[in-house]
Parts: structure tokens; sequence; C-alpha cells
């Protein structure tokens, strides 16, 4: 089974449940193992608060929103986030860099890293932005509710 979609989404905190619902329903439908959906829906949480965070910095329509595209292709789950913000310093680490142990924030691509197979972090070809793309292998429920449907 092969799956996709994509959101187009402002850059406010409300679209990020809207596409962890989304993401969450899609996963379930296919009848993917809820743990595993668990953790994508959190990577995938963690990407779009970024990108509502700090994805904005381009001048236009591009900086008051972020793209989201999800892939459920045989037994790989693939999640790209876009924005058109400054973008991430890349290379090994993958711009990644541990937050102290008393901040509120700055934990995003070391859960994203810790909770995906393969992070990518990197820029968007030929504009401003960052795409934070993340893939996961799938485990599925022994009863899909659409093979039982």
């Amino acid at each position: 089974m092969s799956i996709w979609w994509s959101l187009h989404l402002r850059r406010d905190a409300a679209s990020v449940p809207l596409a962890r619902r989304l993401l969450i329903g899609t996963m379930e439908t296919a009848g993917v193992d809820p743990d595993v959906s668990y953790d994508i829906s959190v990577a995938l949480t963690e990407a779009c608060a970024n990108a509502v965070e700090h994805g904005g910095t381009a001048r236009g329509e591009d900086a008051e929103a972020y793209r989201v595209t999800a892939y459920l292709d045989g037994e790989k789950c693939r999640i790209e986030v876009a924005d058109s913000g400054p973008g991430v310093a890349t290379g090994p680490a993958l711009g990644i860099r541990m937050a102290r142990v008393d901040a509120e924030d700055g934990r995003g691509l070391c859960l994203i890293r810790e909770l995906a197979d393969h992070v990518h972090v990197g820029a968007r070809p030929g504009r401003t932005g960052t795409v934070v793309s993340f893939d996961k292998i799938l485990k599925w429920k022994k009863d899909p509710s659409l093979l039982t449907a």
C-alpha cells in the first residue's frame, strides 16, 4: 500500500495538532503499529513546532506558511517539513546541539533523531528555508482496519 499527502499550513501553533492528527489517522487506517505511530507523530510534532517558531524570515506568502508531506510506502514512512526561515547549520551532527538540562526548549531535532531511523536536515534547494526529513521503518498491527473493512 502506498499513501501520501501534503499540507500547506499557516505558521500558527494550531496547525501542529492538525498535522499530527492527520498523520495518526492515516497510520491507524493503514494498520501501522500504535507504538510506531506514536514515535512518528511526536517527531512530526517537533518538526512542525520548529517550523512554526523559526520558519518565517522570508518575505511574502512563504513566510507565513510551511509544508508537511507524509509518505507511507511499503515498509517505510517518510515525513518532510519545509519552511522558509533562515535555515540551520548542517554537517555530520545535522546541526543538532544538545540543549542544557534546564532549558525549556531546544530539544526538537534531538528528539526527532532519537525517534526516527534516518534524519536529514538541509536547505531548501534554490530558496531560503529548511527541510527536515525523517524516515521510520513501519511495523504493522495484526488486524489492520483496511484489511478488515
